[in-house]
């Protein structure tokens, strides 16, 4: 049995830490595309970050950021935006500080090497600001964040006992990587259809994000076709990141939890998950129709964490015990 606080804090502390993995992986290939790319493209890349992270920079639109003499000077400063500002819930600084909490609430049910790993690489972003990571090269910095992140993961998967805490992570851990990638991937459809002419190295990119480039280049060829992204990124059932598996193991790490104490919002979780697991099943043809289909999902993945909380967290008093 597991206190329902105690699945929240495991929960956050995953869904935390998967987004401030997914936000470094997005920023290293942007701060990268500083280096030879035309204004232009380096535009698209900040209009598909932002909006897949549904927010607004900090001068309340891109237009803002828009003359070839300060190009880099609004990247740096969008740039800490992202990174650093304490005030952006979304900010890799943020989510490290609230993963380092929600872990720190939960100290009995981790092992003592996750918070270690956990509290190093806190540690180490603490004593970091844009200027320092500016100085030379900022993408380092995006990789080897994403890097400790990675090796959380590899230390949790190592460690962990596999009860009741361990599923709660897996569970916040995919319940936010189908989130974030329905939304950057409708970002990306939406910014293709905004511009007069479609960037093949972002499609390229996005691959890039998923760690899909590789498979890609295995099941199609080296020639980036969007249909074909999309295919690979939410169907291809043995790609990590893909959202078919995101969504197979949400539906795994339910059944391996339980009912909660609230039973009807766990079956309506229960339930949810399986209709868009069928969903992306189906396959698409074409951006478009992949389009509908993504946005079913980033609205249905979200009321599947309503009925997650519902069921686990926030259910009426008188149960106080996850089962």
């Amino acid at each position: 049995m597991m206190l329902s606080r105690s699945a929240q804090g495991l929960y956050w502390m995953a869904r935390y830490l998967e987004r401030a993995a997914h936000l470094c992986r997005l920023m290293q290939l942007q701060v990268e595309t500083l280096v030879d790319r035309p204004l232009r493209e380096i535009h698209f890349g900040w209009n598909r970050v932002y909006s897949s992270m549904n927010q607004s920079p900090p001068a309340g639109t891109l237009e803002a950021f828009g003359s070839d003499d300060y190009t880099l000077a609004d990247s740096y400063t969008l740039a800490d935006h992202l990174t650093f500002e304490p005030m952006n819930p979304d900010s890799i600084w943020n989510c490290f500080a609230c993963a380092r909490e929600n872990a720190r609430q939960v100290r009995n049910y981790i092992s003592a090497e996750m918070w270690l790993s956990l509290n190093m690489a806190y540690l180490r972003l603490q004593e970091l600001n844009i200027q320092e990571i500016w100085k030379t090269t900022p993408e380092s910095f995006y990789a080897g964040t994403a890097e400790e992140i990675n090796t959380f993961t590899g230390v949790t998967d190592a460690t962990m006992y596999r009860g009741d805490g361990w599923h709660f992570i897996q569970l916040g851990r995919y319940i936010e990587r189908v989130q974030l990638s329905a939304s950057v991937l409708l970002s990306q459809i939406d910014a293709r259809e905004r511009e007069d002419e479609s960037f093949d190295a972002d499609w390229a990119n996005l691959l890039h994000v998923f760690h899909a480039f590789d498979a890609y280049v295995h099941t199609y060829s080296v020639v980036v076709h969007p249909g074909h992204v999309l295919d690979l990124i939410v169907t291809d059932e043995m790609l990590p990141g893909s959202v078919r598996r995101s969504l197979d193991m949400i539906g795994a790490v339910l059944s391996a939890i339980g009912p909660g104490p609230a039973s009807r919002s766990s079956e309506e979780a229960s339930e949810l998950g399986a209709s868009l697991c069928a969903l992306v099943r189906e396959g698409r043809n074409g951006v478009k129709a992949w389009h509908a289909a993504l946005g079913r999902i980033n609205v249905d993945s979200r009321t599947l964490h309503q009925c997650v909380t519902d069921a686990y967290f926030d259910y009426p008093l008188g149960t106080q015990t996850v089962h």
